[in-house]
């Protein structure tokens, strides 16, 4: 057994209509003056009530910030931050998904005023303190609850990561209820990008891939691939929403601490350029990456096959990778999500871009089952395309 680190959030806080008790976290977790960091379909929505309510039951004074998009760019983060100094904040909480999350993260910590944004790009190179931190996520997909990670767009296109276990959340609340009301295409595009989540956690050549991430990738799946089906074709079926929220923490967990690999680095340009969601962007060239992988770790995914999808118990062991791929693309076209590069308007042109693009990810890359060069993640669009 080699030596591994696991890090999570300290505190896990789990079930129907638990944020209720945001009012008493956040007054014992943060302090009287919060930041509430936000996008502005959910400031628009009723989705916030409960969760301003009980701030206000606890006498905490909230600031919301809402100026959160998909992708965030630096600009957000940074006007945040200020916001958060500006109010004297004590503590923040991020509402939403995974782009609020993550903005809060670098809020909490930007507001000490003890280190810039530029200087905390890539892994470990925070040295500062962060302001108290509560994560409440709305879709089940990025697992940002648990995660010591923020992806920031810089310039027009690329995204950088700041990954630290300082990031991680004091306190991650999971109210299953939250994400009754998430359409039925955020349902499934979250959802692959969990399911993503667990089988690059499971097969990353990180040094530091450890059982735990094992044991959760594994146990995320057998969630997730159950749930989302009913989850997507009822929005409030509510053992598969607690299912899809739990695994897709789980999930998180597990690729904290065992980090994801080429899947994202391909899907991270296509949002880029192109502002696609991010789990829809993992979705479209999952099934390619994988086959382009099997070569090197077909067991792995042999043994990932029954968990997702228990009938494949019964496929021969020699065959069983290459079924877990067939239905996971089959699992994607049945729940909705477009099957083709071209389905999401990308010009066949402009996949070399993309493929030079996606070797920049070295931070994702390194993890990857099968060396990959540029040639072959333009291969990988084509096959997508």
């Amino acid at each position: 057994m080699h030596a591994f680190t696991f890090n999570t959030a300290r505190s896990i806080v789990f079930g129907d209509g638990s944020i209720k008790r945001l009012g008493e976290i956040a007054r014992r977790e943060l302090g009287e003056r919060v930041v509430l960091v936000t996008d502005p379909g959910i400031a628009g929505s009723h989705l916030l009530d409960a969760a301003l309510a009980a701030l206000k039951s606890a006498h905490v004074r909230v600031t919301v910030y809402d100026k959160v998009k998909a992708d965030p760019p630096e600009a957000v983060v940074l006007e945040g931050a200020a916001l958060a100094r500006e109010v004297g904040a004590e503590g923040v909480i991020g509402f939403g998904g995974g782009s609020s999350m993550d903005v809060a993260k670098l809020v909490a910590l930007l507001a000490k005023g003890e280190e810039t944004l530029d200087a905390v790009y890539g892994v470990g190179n925070v040295t500062g303190r962060r302001l108290p931190l509560v994560l409440i996520p709305t879709t089940a997909g990025t697992g940002s609850e648990v995660t010591p990670i923020s992806i920031v767009t810089t310039g027009d296109a690329e995204k950088k990561g700041v990954v630290s276990p300082v990031l991680l959340p004091d306190v991650a609340l999971l109210d299953p209820e939250l994400t009754y009301a998430l359409p039925h295409h955020v349902t499934a595009a979250t959802g692959m990008d969990a399911i993503v989540h667990a089988i690059e956690a499971y097969t990353s050549t990180s040094a530091n891939n450890n059982p735990l991430s094992r044991m959760l990738a594994k146990k995320a799946l057998r969630l997730l691939g159950g749930s989302i089906r009913s989850a997507v074709r009822e929005g409030t079926h509510s053992e598969a929403r607690a299912n899809m929220l739990l695994g897709a923490m789980f999930a998180g967990q597990a690729f904290a601490n065992s980090p994801v690999a080429a899947v994202h680095a391909l899907a991270y340009p296509i949002g880029g350029h192109y502002h696609v969601a991010h789990g829809l962007s993992n979705a479209l060239v999952l099934p390619h990456v994988l086959r382009f992988n099997a070569e090197a770790c077909a067991k792995s995914y042999a043994e990932l096959a029954p968990h997702a999808f228990p009938h494949l118990t019964d496929v021969p062991p020699s065959r069983r990778a290459e079924a877990f791929i067939e239905a996971l693309q089959h699992l994607s076209a049945e729940i909705g999500l477009e099957q083709r590069l071209r389905d999401v308007h990308i010009p066949q042109d402009d996949l070399p871009r993309l493929a030079e693009d996606a070797m920049k990810q070295t931070r994702l890359l390194v993890n990857n089952p099968r060396p990959l060069a540029v040639g072959d993640a333009l291969a990988i669009y084509q096959a997508a395309w």
